[in-house]
Parts: structure tokens; C-alpha cells; sequence
């Protein structure tokens, strides 16, 4: 108990002194081109793994991204589609999915669940439970296993990014069983057009149902029950979030028109005449009244109205500008250079929406290639943890563990329960509890909790990063305990950016 007080300290201090900046914070030294090879990895992946730098540096950073871009080019990792393999759910029909669940439903139903005893009922609710718990931790762990093992890792890079963009939570009403579906054709569109994705969510039951599209109906609709009438809040978010940006030109009668463009657009969780995945328009439920959208007059002929309206929105100067924003956010730093913007914004238009041309632009840009802006991206939670275990090359951890530091580190998966999604820079991460939450779960990877018992080898840390640390830090890991290293290398400054 003494020596394990003893270590706690030693570490407390010694990550004290680099956080606080008692000992100066330099910036990294070594060669050019490592720094260069260490920046495109950190943006185009989730972190860099052992034996990465030297490869890149051999092969050459444009075969690199070129490769990245095309994710197709690249075998996938086969230990990451067997462990899919064994996860049931994931590749299941998302209305079987959500029927399977149902079935477990009756005691709520009048008359068919009344001849139920109490154990049957309680039976009931414990299979319910469970399915849904079951579904919960495999897209979960699906999510994790794909961040830490692809070898696409720009495409899951990306895919984390849309989601995040085009966001919805699983807790909302039936929305956990349509989510593994959801990713995987946001996955399928990541680096192709972005009217192709912003399609794919438009009609996806996990859109739907988490912002309420599928309570939108036209006013004088005789549904009942929850089909109410004009429900606005898809197509707010459609266009303050996902296209033109809050300050994108629209107004609130573009909102009421973009609402009565979609009403209609549902789900058949039965799925007796609706798509594959439960997509259903209902003429019955749809407002044909002509209407006016952002200056453009649409008549009223059902759902082609809705496709008409995604392709304003795809093409408009305003998501061109805003999307671009967003990508220079994420890839370069948290105020990006306005020149950046423009020139994506510009290939944008130019391309069509085609999401990997502007990507393409932007990895070449002088921006991006600025030494000012290496390492000046602070990891959230998600990227900071994934980042250290495939640094530590740990491919299975524990992933309940892992599951659980994310939500203590405030970003539990797939539960950002507000439509903008989970914040891309660093205000909101950064602060003196979350530091210290990230430094214990350093220490608890760094030790093996996470994986078996298996200590990381700081030695091996230090040959993965390559020159990564400023030389205050590496004087700080020398002249730490052995024991205490690999904590100190994971938990730094330098891990904590990308």
C-alpha cells in the first residue's frame, strides 16, 4: 500500500510539472521529414502503431494518402473481420432487429399480454433487457475494434467525423437498432459525394426516428395517436447542422417549407411495404401543397420534393463554405486559416460535393503542410484513448473498461444526446479533472488493467513515437522509475495532442 502511495505521488509530480508548465514545454525535435510523417499519421488515423513511421517513411508520405484516400487499395486487417465476425448484431437486418425486441413487448399490449403471469412478465422484461443491452455493447465494441485495428484508417477516421456531423443518439426512443446500419452506409459514402450522404441520413430510420421526422405529417392529416402534424425538427437540423451552417442564408418559413417538403418520410419498423432498412414514404401522411425553398418553388408531387430539396442543399455556396469550415476545423487546428476555407470551399463547388477530392486539396495545402500547426490539435476523449492503445499495440482490451472511461471522460459512445454532436475542439476537454482522469486511465492501460495484466514496455513506446517528445519530457521519462514510464510517456502533453 506504501509503495503503491509512493508511485502515485512520484507520477502525480511528474506529470504536474508538464502540465503546469513549472518545466518549460518546448516543442518536439528531430528530423523534418519524421515530424511531417508523424503529422500525417496522427490526422489521417487514429494514431500512429509500432513500426508505422519507419514504413511510411520507406514507402513515401504521398503513396501514403493516396493510398488512405482509397481505401479500397487496402486489404483490410484480417484479426478486425474475424472479431466482427463473432458480433452477431452488427450486420443484421436493422427491422429484424428492432422486431426481435418487440416481440418481447406483449404485456404492454392490451388483451395479448393479459393471460401473462408475473414471472412470464418479468420474463419478458428481462429478454428485452438483455437483447438491448446485447445490441448496445456490440455496435459499441464494433465502433472500437474498427478505430484500433483498420488499416483504412482515413475512411474510419472519416466515418467518425459524419457521424459526428450527421449525429444521432441511441438512447433515443428505437434508435439503438438501426445504428449499426447507420454507420455502415455513412461508412459506405465517407469519401465519396457528399449529396450521396447527405441522402443516406435523409433516409435513414435512425435520422428519422431520433429527430422526429417520422411524427411529421401534413396538418390536415387524419393520423392518429402521435401524427400530430408538422414536426420542424429534422429539417431544422437538416439545415442548420448538416448543410448550410446557422448562418447559412435560410429563414424560419424555409424551415416550415423543408418540414412540409419531408413530411412523410418514415419508418416501417413492420416493414411491409417500406426499403430494406425500414425507409418509408407515406403519401398519405404528405403535405402536396406547392412550396417556396430558399427562393426556389417546388410543386407539390411527394417525394421527389424531398430529393429536389437535397439537391439545393447539397449545391448551395453556404454548405459548401460550411462543410469546408468543419473539415479545416477537424484536419488543421480549431480556428482555421480563412484561406484554407475558401480553397476547399471553392473545390467543393468545383467537384460537385466530391468529399475526396476536397480532402485531397486539403492534405496538399500549404496550411495543412505549416510546421505551425503540427501537434496543435487536442485529442477528445475518444481520440486520446484509441490513440494509446494502438500505440501500446493493445488490439483486445478490455472493451467494457474501455467503454466505461469513455463516459467517465464525459463522451460515452453513441450518447451525445444533442443533434450538433460532440465538440471538435479543445475548450470543452481540456480542464484540471479531465486531465486527471486521463493521466489514471494512462496508468491503468500503462499497467495492464486494460489487457490482461500486460504491462506496456516503455522502451517499445519510445521506438513507436519516434521524436514525438520535447526533449523537457523525454528528460522527464529518463529520470522517472522504470515502473513509471510508459504511465508518464502515455499520459503526457505530447499524447494528448494529435
Amino acid at each position: 500500500m506504501k509503495k503503491s502511495l509512493q508511485n502515485w505521488c512520484i507520477l502525480f509530480v511528474s506529470v504536474a510539472l508538464l502540465w503546469l508548465g513549472i518545466l518549460p514545454y518546448p516543442q518536439a525535435i528531430g528530423a523534418d521529414n519524421q515530424d511531417k510523417v508523424n503529422h500525417y499519421i496522427s490526422r489521417m488515423s487514429f494514431g500512429v502503431t509500432p513500426g508505422q513511421i519507419s514504413k511510411v517513411q520507406a514507402s513515401g508520405i504521398e503513396n501514403y494518402l493516396q493510398a488512405q484516400l482509397n481505401p479500397e487499395s487496402i486489404p483490410e486487417s484480417r484479426v478486425l473481420e474475424l472479431r466482427l465476425a463473432e458480433l452477431d448484431t452488427i450486420s443484421r437486418n436493422p427491422v429484424d432487429l428492432f422486431q426481435y425486441f418487440e416481440k418481447y413487448r406483449l404485456y404492454h399490449l392490451p388483451n395479448q399480454g393479459a393471460n401473462l403471469s408475473e414471472a412470464e412478465k418479468k420474463e419478458f422484461r428481462r429478454k428485452r433487457s438483455e437483447f438491448r443491452r446485447k445490441v448496445t455493447e456490440q455496435v459499441q465494441q464494433a465502433n472500437l475494434l474498427r478505430s484500433i485495428l483498420s488499416e483504412r484508417q482515413l475512411q474510419e477516421v472519416m466515418v467518425n467525423f459524419w457521424f459526428n456531423h450527421f449525429n444521432v443518439a441511441s438512447t433515443k426512443r428505437v434508435t439503438l437498432f438501426w445504428l449499426a446500419d447507420y454507420e455502415n452506409d455513412i461508412r459506405t459514402h465517407a469519401l465519396g459525394n457528399f449529396r450521396d450522404l447527405l441522402a443516406t441520413t435523409a433516409h435513414h430510420p435512425a435520422m428519422l426516428i431520433y429527430l422526429d421526422n417520422d411524427l411529421n405529417v401534413a396538418p390536415n392529416n387524419r393520423a392518429r395517436g402521435n401524427l400530430k402534424g408538422i414536426n420542424e425538427n429534422y429539417a431544422r437540423e437538416l439545415m442548420e447542422l448538416h448543410s448550410l451552417g446557422v448562418d447559412g442564408g435560410y429563414t424560419q418559413q424555409d424551415v416550415i417549407a423543408l418540414a412540409k417538403i419531408l413530411t412523410g418520410w418514415g419508418v416501417d419498423g413492420k416493414n411491409n411495404s417500406g426499403d430494406e432498412n425500414g425507409f418509408r414514404f407515406y403519401r398519405r401522411r404528405h403535405d402536396f401543397s406547392d412550396k417556396v425553398f430558399l427562393g426556389q418553388t417546388i410543386a407539390g408531387t411527394g417525394i421527389e420534393e424531398g430529393e429536389k430539396a437535397l439537391d439545393i442543399l447539397a449545391t448551395h455556396p453556404s454548405t459548401a463554405r460550411f462543410i469546408s469550415y468543419k473539415l479545416a476545423q477537424y484536419f488543421v487546428a480549431d480556428e482555421p486559416p480563412n484561406s484554407l476555407v475558401d480553397r476547399l470551399a471553392d473545390k467543393f463547388l468545383a467537384s460537385n460535393g466530391n468529399i475526396k477530392t476536397v480532402l485531397d486539396t486539403l492534405f496538399h495545402s500549404p496550411e495543412f503542410n505549416d510546421p505551425q500547426y503540427y501537434d496543435n490539435k487536442f485529442n477528445n476523449p475518444y481520440q486520446y484513448l484509441v490513440s494509446i492503445l494502438r500505440a501500446s499495440n493493445i488490439d483486445n482490451p478490455n472493451f467494457k473498461r474501455l467503454r466505461g472511461m469513455l463516459a467517465q471522460l464525459s463522451m460515452p459512445l453513441y450518447n451525445c444526446v444533442t443533434p450538433d454532436g460532440y465538440t471538435n475542439t479543445k475548450d470543452p476537454w481540456l480542464n484540471p479533472e479531465g486531465m486527471l482522469r486521463r493521466v489514471s486511465f494512462a496508468n491503468a492501460i500503462a499497467n495492464g488493467t486494460i489487457s490482461n495484466k500486460q504491462p506496456v514496455n516503455a522502451q517499445q513506446l519510445e521506438k513507436t513515437l519516434g521524436n514525438k517528445f520535447s526533449a523537457t519530457t523525454q528528460n522527464a521519462i529518463s529520470q522517472s522509475p522504470p515502473r513509471l514510464r510508459s504511465t508518464l510517456i502515455l499520459g503526457s502533453p505530447e499524447m494528448m495532442n494529435r
